[in-house]
């Protein structure tokens, strides 16, 4: 019988995926999917269902069509379909309130009347002394009128075949942060703020960059497929940003670039976030569950928020412990860089380049470290300078920095 580990091994070489893409498809931190594979960690328990019926999958489409995995998979629609918290948004914000003050918000890849980016903007509109905010959906939303029973600027109720468009400039002062939702409709429908879009609401679509041209920042959860499209555009425009995403797109060669520069960096989030999911959507061994209202939910280990917003923790000094020793930090076999396998190992005397977990991002002071680039294949971009090999053997994608203040005076050889 397999080993847990040499299941998911399996699993990974017949859906034909790099561990990169499986790991990406699937939600789980490329670097655990390395550690699985290579037998340096046993998978939790929970594992075993869930490899259980992804393998059942895989034998049932090949009877079916022959074409395994592939004809199993969920649409890229329904994976990327994650509802953020109220409370996840508000936890966010609140580090970046004084940031916000006279802007203009937009919020484009998510249902505006029924997302908690809209309501939470919404209730706070005052309380930060916005400008404007703008909510905009695509067609086919999901959720549209689970929650509300909002009407277009004509009378016409909502319908998931258009996208519609949420533009406010003013909000009554009675909306406060303790109003409920209901007295958030109930002032939406007395603004008849709400139109239908000529288009889809693709937010990459000539109408909605045209929204994106009047606002100030953007807020909002996209589809992770489309995450880098979305950075890409809100970067070409300069616009500042709080975007929700998955932790392997750190490495992406439109994402790495901003982070290196000082462009774009790691919001205060990082890790767990919970979401809410459609009532369609099918349940999961791990990280599912259905709520006493019935809603369902699904959690991901490797969330995290990117912002360009300037914030405290960011200019917090790393307290660092470790001295340098040759032993204790091996070298890689292709590029003159020290192996740091944990975040607080990282030696506080050491002057040269050393390769770090991408987990550093989240503590990172620009002031204290300067970012050389990245060791993950040593071929996806010119910022990936090496695979990272110590005697052969291959490790976990690292991020290359440099101390720029290390204590001491020693000279590393």
């Amino acid at each position: 019988m397999y080993t847990l580990n040499a299941q998911i091994r399996e699993l990974r070489k017949v859906s034909g995926l790099s561990q990169t893409t499986f790991a990406e498809k699937f939600e789980i931190p490329t670097s655990t999917l390395q550690d699985w594979e290579h037998n340096r960690r046993t998978p939790p328990i929970y594992v075993v269902g869930m490899i259980d019926k992804l393998l059942e999958s895989e034998r049932q489409a090949k009877q079916n069509t022959g074409n395994a995995i592939l004809n199993k998979a969920k649409s890229a629609k329904d994976n990327d379909e994650f509802y953020t918290t109220y409370e996840t948004v508000e936890n966010e914000v609140a580090h970046y309130v004084s940031e916000f003050k006279g802007k203009t918000v937009l919020c484009n890849c998510d249902d505006p009347f029924e997302s908690s980016f809209s309501k939470y903007f919404i209730k706070n509109f005052n309380t930060l002394g916005l400008k404007g905010l703008i909510c905009t959906s695509y067609c086919a939303s999901r959720v549209l009128g689970t929650d509300s029973s909002l009407v277009d600027m004509q009378g016409e109720p909502l319908s998931n075949d258009n996208g519609y468009v949420l533009v406010l400039s003013k909000v009554s002062e009675t909306i406060t942060p303790t109003s409920t939702d209901k007295e958030v409709h109930e002032f939406l429908q007395s603004q008849k703020s709400v139109r239908k879009l000529i288009g889809d609401g693709d937010f990459r679509s000539d109408e909605c960059i045209e929204y994106l041209k009047l606002a100030d920042i953007v807020v909002t959860n996209p589809p992770f497929s489309l995450f880098r499209e979305l950075i890409s555009l809100v970067t070409e425009y300069e616009k500042q940003f709080l975007v929700i995403g998955n932790q392997n797109a750190i490495t992406y060669k439109e994402i790495f670039p901003l982070i290196q520069e000082n462009k774009a960096w790691i919001g205060y989030q990082f890790g767990d976030m919970a979401f809410r999911v459609p009532d369609d959507s099918e349940p999961r061994e791990t990280r599912f569950w259905i709520d006493a209202t019935g809603q369902k939910w699904r959690s991901l280990g490797n969330a995290m928020w990117l912002t360009n917003m300037d914030m405290n923790r960011r200019h917090e000094r790393l307290e660092l412990t470790k001295f340098y020793d040759a032993e204790a930090y091996p070298r890689y076999d292709e590029y003159d860089a020290i192996e740091v396998s944990k975040v607080a190992n990282i030696p506080q005397d050491y002057k040269g380049v050393m390769g770090v977990p991408i987990t550093f991002l989240n503590k990172y002071n620009p002031e204290q470290f300067e970012i050389i680039g990245e060791a993950n294949h040593g071929s996806d971009n010119s910022f990936d300078l090496f695979k990272p090999t110590i005697n052969g053997k291959l490790k976990f994608k690292r991020i290359l920095i440099r101390n720029k203040l290390p204590m001491g005076a020693m000279i590393n050889g």
